[in-house]
């Protein structure tokens, strides 16, 4: 799956999610240590429990975060895989 951001420097995040479980991320842009951080940590988790831990993370003043948009891009995956 493909999800845009919105408002942080990460431009695109692609991820894969089967049976429930994240197979791989990969962030397009933003900082490379916390970006490539992230994707490694949750790699084999639970898609419920990503959006746990990642939801509601900011980013300095911003209102979200790298971390945050990965959660809505996952709760966004799971609402569309629940629509088929």
């Amino acid at each position: 799956m493909e999800y845009t951001p919105k408002g942080v420097c990460s431009r695109q995040i692609l991820f894969e999610i089967e049976d429930d479980i994240i197979k791989s991320v990969k962030f397009v842009g933003g900082c490379p240590g916390n970006t490539v951080g992230v994707a490694s940590l949750i790699q084999g988790m639970n898609v419920h429990e990503a959006i746990s831990r990642l939801e509601g993370i900011r980013c300095g003043t911003k209102s979200t975060s790298c971390p945050d948009q990965l959660a809505t891009a996952l709760k966004l995956a799971l609402e569309q895989q629940d629509n088929k």
